[in-house]
């Protein structure tokens, strides 16, 4: 078992900064079209974290045109260039799915205050 831990340590990115459910994010991915690569951004509110180690993954919901988006992202991804953390949002639950079900004012998230 150690074996696999150390072959899992070369994959482990400590560049990605903290961030939980509800904070808004900035994903900034690598899009590979032909022979062509370029940075896509994707901008919106963490609705879950999953699993842990190199098998973690988040969920980031966005509303585009008017119909909600969601994106799963392994955070350990090479694709990942970076994470920005715009907003810490104030949430009570690990997994906000019920925000899929809210619109317009209702699904907004209330800002963390810095102490």
């Amino acid at each position: 078992m150690d074996l696999i831990k150390v072959i899992e340590q070369e994959f482990y990115r400590n560049d990605i900064p903290a961030f939980k459910s509800g904070d808004t994010v900035v994903v900034h991915y690598k899009i590979k079209e032909g022979n062509k690569e370029r940075i896509q951004q994707y901008q919106g509110v963490v609705i879950q974290r999953r699993n842990s180690g190199l098998n973690a993954t988040f969920t980031v919901r966005k509303i585009s045109n008017g119909v909600g988006v969601e994106r799963i992202f392994p955070a350990h991804s090479p694709n990942i260039e970076k994470v920005e953390v715009m907003m810490r949002g104030k949430v009570r639950r690990a997994r906000i799915f019920y925000i899929r079900e809210l619109t317009g004012k209702k699904a907004r998230i209330k800002e963390k205050r810095s102490r």
